[in-house]
């Protein structure tokens, strides 16, 4: 045996117990009781420690692209920093990149920089928008396409032209073409139209600054999200592709996702960290401003969020991480419209989530199923996301007693700040091993460059119709 982890509280979606793991050219070889492990080469000392399956992100933007353009924020390196230092083993990136992979070209250029410069194991969603490049893309195993519905006012970035689609019948054809080859797609659901005549109106009283953007894009009970929702799911009916739906963020959208999958509707959804730990808290709006915008979730959606993710209504967690500078973020106190929206996560995420199930707000098992299990699953991702034998030994070692406060100064993004930071958690990843590397130990990443690989997704092919 190459290694064991010896006698650590192992924590799957089933349950939880004190047993060794058994790791063997990457894989894990065997689950042992107490007392009844093999010989190992290395020995990890676990007691006292849990052990989950490494996070599964499946909707981060790294901002490196084939061309210069926003590595600036941080590049595939640093993003994967961070994902080894918050116990984060997949992560799946989006295609807002320069230039966004929309052709098999342009994606291969995209997965270069991967194989050379990844720390922990990585997927790409790029966008479907030239239908005669999809299968191909679809062919390289791709976890899922993306599209956004949102135009950006007054500036070209983050979503920029090229990767937005909003014309309803271009998405028709989008799923159909998805629903034949087999590939979710995601979807950053927005009403443009809506939030034309919402925004005008902050504009012509003269309000412009972060608080005014955030009540913009949550006004009429989050009108702009729960219309394009129910459009998308109308359109998912008619192709009966796989819709997995992003920002889940109100209880209006909860309560449409549920009642589609009641209808054994093909449809699924994510919810990320900034719905229920920053953007959530009005006080944290007015305090940071564009710094905590993502977007602002008013409060009375919060017990319908939880309870959407407790009962898996809402299926996975995902970071939305989202870097960008203190001078991108510090023009929003002025104008809102101009600063760039998105928060980052990825190195405190999966601590956050477990430190909600240490407060009783979910159970633990709950959030490795939204954050590991339940990802690998709806995404193919071929032996990921379990702790069983046969599958890759992508584990995390984690002192749930472990109280730590984040700090600017510890984080890995070459932004250089968290929203979070001053939040104290638990939950602390003390190491991470990739397919049976450990990549983070005694808060250094360790991990190289290039060691991460393409975790692909495994699908059978759609059978014709005759």
């Amino acid at each position: 045996m190459d290694t064991l982890i010896r006698h650590g509280l192992i924590v799957t979606p089933q349950g939880r117990r004190v047993a060794s793991i058994g790791i063997q050219g990457g894989r894990i070889a065997g689950i042992y009781e107490p007392g009844s492990e093999p010989a190992a080469r290395e020995v990890i000392d676990a007691d006292g420690l849990a052990i989950v399956p490494g996070a599964i992100d499946m909707h981060s933007h790294h901002r490196q692209g084939s061309l210069p353009g926003f590595e600036y924020k941080d590049t595939i390196h640093t993003s994967t920093l961070q994902c080894a230092a918050g116990g984060v083993t997949t992560s799946v990136a989006m295609p807002n990149v320069q230039p966004p992979p929309n052709s098999l070209e342009l994606l291969e250029r995209q997965y270069d920089i991967y194989r050379s410069d990844a720390i922990v194991d990585w997927n790409f969603n790029p966008a479907p928008t030239i239908s005669e490049e999809m299968p191909g893309m679809a062919d390289t195993g791709i976890a899922a396409f993306k599209i956004f519905m949102v135009v950006d006012t007054g500036r070209d970035y983050p979503h920029m032209p090229g990767i937005g689609v909003h014309d309803h019948g271009k998405i028709l054809e989008i799923m159909q073409r998805c629903a034949e080859l087999n590939v979710p797609l995601m979807v950053h659901p927005h009403d443009q139209a809506l939030m034309d005549v919402i925004e005008q109106k902050f504009w012509d009283r003269g309000e412009r600054d972060a608080l005014a953007y955030a009540k913009a894009y949550a006004a009429h009970d989050g009108v702009i999200w729960e219309t394009a929702i129910a459009t998308l799911l109308r359109l998912q009916r008619a192709s009966g592709c796989h819709l997995h739906i992003l920002h889940t963020q109100t209880a209006g959208s909860v309560e449409l996702i549920r009642q589609a999958k009641a209808a054994g509707q093909k449809v699924t959804c994510e919810i990320n960290p900034w719905a229920l730990f920053l953007g959530c808290e009005w006080s944290a709006i007015q305090r940071l401003g564009s710094y905590a915008l993502s977007y602002w979730v008013p409060e009375k959606n919060v017990p319908g969020l939880w309870e959407g993710l407790r009962d898996g209504t809402i299926d996975i967690v995902a970071t939305d991480h989202a870097p960008h500078t203190r001078e991108e973020k510090e023009i929003g106190w002025t104008d809102g419209w101009k600063a760039h929206t998105g928060t980052p996560s990825t190195q405190f995420y999966y601590s956050m989530f477990m430190t909600a199930a240490l407060e009783g707000k979910i159970s633990l098992e709950r959030v490795v199923e939204a954050c590991s299990a339940k990802p690998a699953e709806l995404f193919k991702l071929a032996n990921k996301g379990a702790l069983k034998v046969g599958a890759d030994a992508d584990l995390v070692l984690v002192d749930l007693n472990k109280e730590y406060e984040v700090r600017d100064e510890d984080v890995l993004s070459l932004i250089g700040w968290s929203p979070y930071a001053g939040r104290k958690l638990k939950a602390k990843p003390v190491r991470t091993i990739v397919r049976g590397t450990t990549v983070y130990l005694n808060d250094q990443v360790i991990g190289q460059k290039g060691f991460g690989q393409h975790a692909k997704a495994v699908r059978e092919p759609v059978a014709a119709v005759a």
